[in-house]
């Protein structure tokens, strides 16, 4: 798990369906070390499934994923765990134990891959959550939190462990503007100052291009288009255009593929 090559995940030709439904066709990316990469696109087009791809929670149905330059799918269940030690995942329903307090939260993980005396670790939880402004709900459930509160005790889980490759899903959802620009600065800080890997999945396009090196964007189950925020704005590609823009015409289509809306209804055809 030390390979120095360029890119910490490379992903190659890589599908993955639920059922008959095809999420992912053969989706090929690389994700330079010490960047953060923006992962975008439409709604249901697989950038949460990637991630899990990435983390080896579910395996491809075909192609491959590479993490420091092993292929996810082929660990067995040590390699895999300590893969996931050098990770920090940030779920995009934040994923906190509802029965521990936000401190017993930050702290699971470092009490369970360390052995660190406990007045280290309220060190680390303490600085964690002054980082994202809650260190004084730290007695507090998470049924006690708002729904910005729990996405910033989210991030703060995530970095407990000062990951090698951090993974951010929908970080920005359900916070206010002001808390917002504070996690996509502190993402960006954190990614700078540790030599972390972020990778961001996002609906918010101001604040993903605003924070990200690099973009891929996702559609029908491979790249549609990458390059750096500038280049992507600035894209004649049709999907890349409306998508960027919001704009209301283009190849992204509002509904799910289905048959003609009359026959669903029972009504003729003609």
């Amino acid at each position: 798990m030390n390979d120095t090559s360029e890119y910490i995940v490379e992903t190659e030709n890589l599908a993955y369906a639920f059922g008959t439904h095809s999420v992912l066709k053969s989706l090929s990316l690389k994700i330079p070390r010490g960047k953060v990469v923006a992962i975008l696109g439409p709604s249901g087009c697989g950038k949460t499934t990637l991630l899990q791809l990435i983390g080896g929670q579910v395996e491809p149905a075909a192609g491959s994923v590479r993490v420091n330059g092993r292929v996810v799918h082929e660990m067995d269940n040590d390699e895999l765990y300590g893969m996931r030690r050098k990770m920090g995942m940030m779920f995009q329903v934040s994923g906190l134990f509802t029965d521990m307090t936000v401190y017993d939260n930050i702290a699971f993980a470092i009490r369970e891959h360390t052995q660190l005396p406990e007045a280290v670790i309220r060190e680390l939880v303490l600085m964690k959550l002054q980082v994202v402004g809650l260190r004084n709900a730290r007695h507090l459930l998470p049924a006690e939190l708002s729904g910005g509160m729990m996405r910033r005790v989210a991030l703060a889980r995530a970095i407990a462990m000062d990951p090698m490759l951090a993974m951010y899903d929908e970080p920005f959802a359900g916070l206010d503007p002001i808390s917002l620009n504070q996690i996509a600065v502190l993402i960006r800080e954190l990614n700078d100052a540790l030599g972390t890997t972020s990778i961001v999945v996002s609906y918010d396009l101001s604040a993903s291009l605003k924070l990200a090196d690099y973009v891929y964007a996702i559609a029908n189950g491979t790249v549609a288009g990458q390059g750096t925020p500038e280049e992507m704005l600035a894209s004649d590609d049709p999907f890349l255009k409306q998508f960027f823009h919001a704009l209301a015409d283009g190849p992204i289509q509002f509904h799910f593929p289905a048959k003609p809306f009359k026959l669903d209804l029972g009504w003729p055809a003609a």
